[in-house]
């Protein structure tokens, strides 16, 4: 007899619906209960047999799979997926569960983290307080080309010169400039403390002394890496990662078959289009695609990868379609050394 319980369950701030389904597809039970981690786990103890769990990608997703993936067989978080017709709170949760049954989830996050907690939380404040600071790098910039003012660099920026670029606003726009200053000043203060808090939280991990020497990654790419990877064997091949990271070449085309003249069908050469998968990371698709940028500005020629993409140049590849042979590279090369656990040598990589 199947003892297997599917369990979906619809998240709120203040309450959560769940919904149980047996190995059959019977809907067994519903519950609505308050959103706290004693009454959920006594609530998931109470259920007999092997209990897997759903629950919808959100605010509380990381934290609920903290507390609740000990208490099951087996936890899935789910990326929300765009529902049409009915929807209920009681819908949503046997709808998670049966989709749990019968594997027809489209998309999983994954939320191990594993040793690298805390610096997950130390690295998103500090992509947070970067993104904040640029925004009101911008909201600076704009003031003044507001006023027909050019401000080409960052010499805009620069706390010593400011009183010189307020000079070249009217008085009446001086207050506005004056507060982004000042906030400016105040963010910078705190992007630089938290990217030292991650630094100093990614140095206790030994991987992080490995990955670093993997041309183009450096100290904060790999910082921000880590807690998103968390483990290399979460993929079974590069080209999976390559797909993770927003670097998958994906091929469109339409209407490929057309009839012979006995009958049958030939496919044609239809023109296809090309460029990389949708579904990504785009923190990792950014982190790889800097690292290509960094090997190819410092231009040294005793690089292995360097060479590659001078050697794909001279093949004819387009500079841009290079670049990204590189960053996959650079991808790949860094999946092995996590897997290995041995510093970047570039006699192997040119051997290899």
């Amino acid at each position: 007899m199947h003892m297997d319980r599917y369990i979906g369950m619809d998240v709120h701030s203040a309450s959560c619906t769940a919904g149980v389904v047996s190995a059959k597809g019977k809907r067994l039970n519903s519950a609505v209960l308050e959103t706290n981690g004693k009454s959920l786990v006594e609530y998931l103890r109470m259920i007999p047999g092997t209990r897997h769990l759903i629950i919808e990608e959100g605010t509380h997703a990381a934290w609920l799979h903290e507390i609740l993936s000990p208490h099951v067989q087996d936890m899935v978080v789910m990326g929300v997926p765009k529902n049409k017709g009915q929807k209920n709170d009681k819908i949503d949760a046997f709808g998670l569960a049966e989709k749990l049954r019968i594997g027809s989830i489209e998309r999983r996050v994954y939320k191990g983290l594993g040793e690298f907690s805390t610096l997950s939380a130390v690295s998103k404040a500090y992509r947070n307080v970067m993104v904040d600071s640029v925004r009101v790098m911008n909201r600076l910039k704009g003031v003044f080309r507001s006023r027909g003012i050019s401000t080409a660099g960052k010499q805009v920026f620069g706390q010593n010169t400011k009183d010189q670029w307020l000079e070249k606003l009217p008085p009446k726009i001086r207050p506005l400039a004056s507060t982004y200053y000042a906030e400016l000043a105040a963010l910078l203060e705190v992007r630089n403390q938290a990217q030292k808090d991650m630094l100093k939280e990614a140095r206790t991990h030994r991987v992080f002394h490995v990955l670093k020497t993997v041309p183009g990654m450096g100290p904060k790419r790999v910082a921000e890496m880590l807690p998103i990877v968390v483990t290399p064997y979460r993929f079974p091949n590069k080209r999976m990662f390559w797909t993770y990271c927003g670097l998958g070449v994906v091929m469109r085309s339409s209407s490929d078959w057309v009839r012979a003249a006995d009958g049958s069908w030939l496919r044609t050469n239809t023109e296809q289009t090309r460029g990389l998968n949708f579904n990504h990371n785009r923190i990792l698709k950014m982190t790889f695609k800097g690292a290509a940028t960094t090997v190819i500005g410092r231009r040294r020629a005793e690089e292995p990868i360097f060479q590659h993409y001078l050697s794909l140049l001279d093949n004819g590849t387009n500079p841009n379609l290079a670049k990204l042979t590189i960053a996959r590279q650079i991808a790949s090369v860094t999946l092995s050394l996590w897997r290995s656990g041995e510093e970047y040598d570039g006699k192997k990589l040119k051997k290899k």
